[in-house]
């Protein structure tokens, strides 16, 4: 059986769980997704994008 879930989706539930198990506060989890989105918009953006489907691509086990 194969369950596809999306990146947002997973990353979305760890942030919750830090909340809420961990005691991270909320402003500390909009502040790192704020960087995140004002990130994706520097010269880094393409090695990131590459660096996160590698990641993903190993994990799952899809090697070219």
């Amino acid at each position: 059986m194969t369950v596809s879930l999306p990146l947002v989706l997973v990353l979305g539930l760890i942030a919750w769980g830090a909340v809420k198990f961990l005691g991270v506060r909320i402003w500390i989890v909009v502040v790192i997704a704020l960087f995140g989105f004002l990130l994706s918009r520097t010269f880094m953006a393409p090695a990131i994008d590459s660096g996160t489907r590698d990641g993903v691509d190993v994990i799952n086990g899809t090697h070219n």
